[in-house]
């Protein structure tokens, strides 16, 4: 497993609440340290997965992205720094990362916290399949309880269905072989 979770400025303790609402173990995530480093830093997340898998040249690990509101910044940099040297990139997810532009060639899927960011940030790269919550919830508690916040999954055909955030990522992660199930 090689997912990468790219925090923003925020308590260490909600990144730990983010992992329990989808269920997974810190134990089998790398997560970069924001709060010792400026988490909108590319060179310091690309030095973080080097030291943890090696030269992205070197390694046969891909990487799976997720990153909340300033580390989506550090994240979409860092991904593009991962895959000019050599490595790969699986997907990236960026929750809240509002007037960030994304794009690339892998996949990326915005979460926002309410419709209107979704809307907004989607004229800086839409991606594909995405989630906005309905009703709203403020922007910390996306990160903090994803499992409590209840949306809309976009599909890229532009279907939608009710769901939560939580099922929304875990089936992203199903879909590229982070998770079985």
């Amino acid at each position: 497993m090689s997912i990468l979770i790219c925090p923003g400025i925020h308590s260490p303790q909600l990144t730990e609440s983010f992992l329990r609402g989808l269920g997974l173990q810190s134990s089998n995530i790398l997560v970069f340290p924001a709060e010792e480093y400026a988490a909108y830093a590319a060179p310091e997340i690309l030095a973080f997965l080097e030291k943890n898998l090696g030269k992205p040249s070197k390694t046969l690990s891909s990487v799976l992205f997720i990153s909340f509101s300033a580390g989506v910044v550090g994240a979409i940099a860092a991904a593009w720094g991962w895959q000019i040297q050599g490595g790969q990139v699986k997907a990236l997810l960026a929750l809240d990362g509002w007037g960030v532009a994304l794009g690339g060639n892998f996949p990326v899927h915005r979460l926002s916290h309410d419709a209107f960011t979704h809307w907004s940030s989607a004229l800086l790269g839409a991606g594909e399949d995405s989630f906005y919550s309905f009703p709203p919830v403020s922007h910390l508690d996306l990160w903090r309880s994803p499992h409590q916040t209840q949306g809309w999954w976009l599909s890229h055909s532009g279907c939608g269905s009710r769901t939560s955030a939580a099922e929304f990522i875990l089936i992203l992660l199903k879909r590229y072989g982070e998770i079985v199930g």
